[in-house]
């Protein structure tokens, strides 16, 4: 929708500010730990500790109704666990939380 508002020199220019201004401090730090916790991620599923995304979302759908708006893989307790967040049509944030090898819902939250 944003696309149809803005003209083609607007949305250049605006292209142009946001990659001429400087990344804020602390941003590589950010993106090394970003590459640090999806190599975790990748070896987990390589070892079967989890299981791949596609299933946990097909899983949670299940579960919730709504769009998918974050997905997180944490460490808890010496287990995965996937944290998806869903918007629901009315405007409800839904947080659930599935084991990421058994896929068995572990709290699902009503924000």
């Amino acid at each position: 929708m944003i696309k149809k508002l803005l003209t083609p020199f607007p949305m250049a220019l605006a292209l142009f500010v946001a990659l001429s201004i400087a990344p804020p401090m602390g941003a590589q730090a950010d993106d090394d730990d970003d590459a640090v916790e999806h190599e975790e991620a990748r070896r987990a599923l390589e070892q079967g500790l989890v299981r791949p995304l596609e299933q946990i979302i097909v899983e949670a759908r299940k579960h919730v109704q709504g769009d998918l708006i974050e997905v997180e893989l944490e460490r808890e307790d010496g287990r995965y666990i996937y944290e998806l967040e869903f918007i629901q049509p009315s405007g409800q944030i839904v947080e659930l939380q599935l084991d990421a090898k058994t896929m068995a819902i572990v709290e699902d939250d009503a924000d």
